[in-house]
């Protein structure tokens, strides 16, 4: 929702002037989108050693660097299905990363509400990518991007949060994984009723 939303603005206001820095045509996207990766593969490693201030640094930064390689992209002139590929797993291994760095923080009580996380977020790729490929795409992107209730800001602000206040994870966890369903289910509902 906050992408749909707020994109645009984000982009006019921090990555537009980014680009236009010349320094940026010595890097590739897929290097921005592997190095995006490589620093959110870092946050099981912070959070097992409850290092919780470097786990969101990364998480902001991993985040910013998705951000970047796809408007890196389009200014270059390179995207590419490969590239499109590539960020969307790098995208999933992030998350992935991220949920199993926040088991890992108290794997004895955390294993229940973390299943219940990756198995919302599952089911909601999955009507994501599903739609995508069905819907015809009239975006900048590479492909059709339905937009939903829970997107990938939010999922982020969930994890900070749980990061931050670690006391609070359990209701977060909970109302993350029950949002993120919904966002499914309403995703297959607008889909089917289309």
């Amino acid at each position: 929702m906050i992408d749909s939303t707020c994109r645009a603005i984000y982009q006019k206001w921090l990555i537009d002037p980014l680009l236009k820095w010349e320094r940026w045509n010595h890097f590739s996207p897929s290097m921005m989108t592997l190095f995006g990766v490589m620093i959110g593969l870092l946050i099981p490693l912070f959070l097992f050693f409850h290092l919780s201030g470097w786990a969101l640094a990364s998480l902001i930064l991993s985040g910013f660097c998705d951000t970047l390689d796809g408007s890196l992209a389009r200014r270059l002139g390179v995207t590419s299905s490969k590239g499109a590929l590539f960020d969307i797993l790098g995208d999933r291994l992030v998350e992935f990363a991220i949920i199993f760095g926040l088991f890992l923080y108290a794997p004895e009580v955390r294993a229940t509400a973390c299943l219940l996380m990756l198995g919302s977020v599952l089911l909601c790729i999955t009507s994501f990518l599903v739609v995508g490929v069905f819907e015809k795409n009239e975006s900048e992107k590479s492909f059709h991007y339905s937009p939903g209730l829970m997107e990938r800001t939010e999922a982020f602000l969930f994890f900070a949060l749980m990061m931050l206040f670690p006391s609070l994870f359990f209701p977060l966890a909970i109302l993350f994984s029950i949002l993120v369903f919904y966002t499914a289910c309403a995703r297959a509902h607008a889909f089917i009723k289309a």
